[in-house]
């Protein structure tokens, strides 16, 4: 049983000390564990180029253009059966590095599109994919925050597990963290993040959610977009629409049942979003693209105004 650790802070500073407090916590109920820092790898930005969609729903299997140390990292997330993250709370929400992960795991490592993939593949002699992408997972989430500020980050944490629909066991939000590795008390609180991950990678058939309820009783989430034009409200994080009210003081969500086979965490949701993309982006779109009026009109905003760049820097000559 592996358990991975990633921090998404600052070399030596206090994800990175969190992080290995939950490890400790993983390993002394039985795991294997390991440690990643993310500021020392090079991960490049997601360019939404849409090659990885485009290939996995043609049946063509699983790559990304980009040539970085992603393929490494993910191959250690793949082989590990728990994962915990630890990432600094920026402007109330997931810290940027951890959005460039979150963005280049995007379609490519969908679940949904993975599994079309093979379908495909299996009728066209194609490529299928890495069958751990198609396998189980768990992962906890810690934010780290030097203030209050943080009411987006655990949606923000858990949109990377939806695409993967690897189980969130904890995804918890540490506000006024700067001096929390001399308070016992949370300290504790992050080595059971720990022990939690670890008994949840050794049977995760039968893992749950270990962390306090959220408003919405499917995801857990707290956060939603409230519609003010038909007084719908859809969960931010797994997209179901309901209604939110407030019963005993209390909000409550409430949904009609089918809303669940749309919920973007579930592999129905993900088929109706995968088979949208297939027709209406490489289908639809596609043709699109081929005909003389689109490519005139693109031709018009490429001759309208050319990008600036800034000038390079002059080498300074060494003494």
């Amino acid at each position: 049983m592996k358990v991975l650790g990633i921090s998404f802070g600052t070399k030596g500073g206090t994800n990175d000390s969190l992080c290995v407090e939950a490890l400790e916590g993983a390993q002394d109920a039985g795991a294997e564990v390991e440690f990643i820092q993310m500021s020392t790898l090079n991960i490049l930005h997601c360019t939404g180029c849409v090659t990885c969609s485009r290939v996995l729903l043609s049946g063509k299997g699983n790559t990304c253009i980009l040539n970085d140390d992603f393929n490494w990292l993910l191959d250690k997330m793949l082989d590990a059966d728990g994962i915990v993250i630890s990432d600094p709370i920026f402007e109330e929400g997931a810290s940027g590095l951890f959005h460039t992960l979150m963005d280049r795991f995007g379609p490519r490592l969908d679940r949904g599109n993975n599994i079309i993939n093979d379908k495909i593949a299996a009728q066209t002699g194609g490529k299928m994919t890495d069958p751990r992408i198609l396998q189980d997972k768990v992962i906890s989430y810690m934010g780290v925050g030097g203030s209050e500020w943080g009411t987006r980050v655990q949606v923000e944490h858990a949109m990377h597990a939806l695409t993967t629909m690897w189980k969130v066991i904890d995804n918890k939000w540490f506000p006024w963290a700067k001096g929390i590795l001399m308070d016992d008390q949370r300290l504790a609180e992050v080595r059971q993040v720990g022990t939690n991950i670890a008994k949840a990678a050794a049977d995760i058939a039968h893992a749950t959610y270990q962390g306090k309820p959220g408003v919405c009783p499917h995801c857990h989430s707290n956060l939603f977009y409230l519609d003010p034009d038909n007084g719908t409200a859809t969960c931010s994080e797994c997209g179901i629409v309901g209604k939110l009210d407030m019963v005993a003081g209390k909000p409550k969500f409430s949904f009609p049942d089918e809303q669940l086979e749309k919920a973007h965490d579930t592999l129905s949701g993900k088929f109706i979003h995968g088979n949208d993309i297939k027709d209406k982006i490489e289908g639809e779109f596609l043709k699109t693209m081929k005909t003389p009026e689109y490519k005139e009109r693109k031709k018009g905003y490429r001759h309208f105004i050319k990008a600036i760049k800034p000038a390079k820097a002059k080498a300074v000559a060494s003494k």
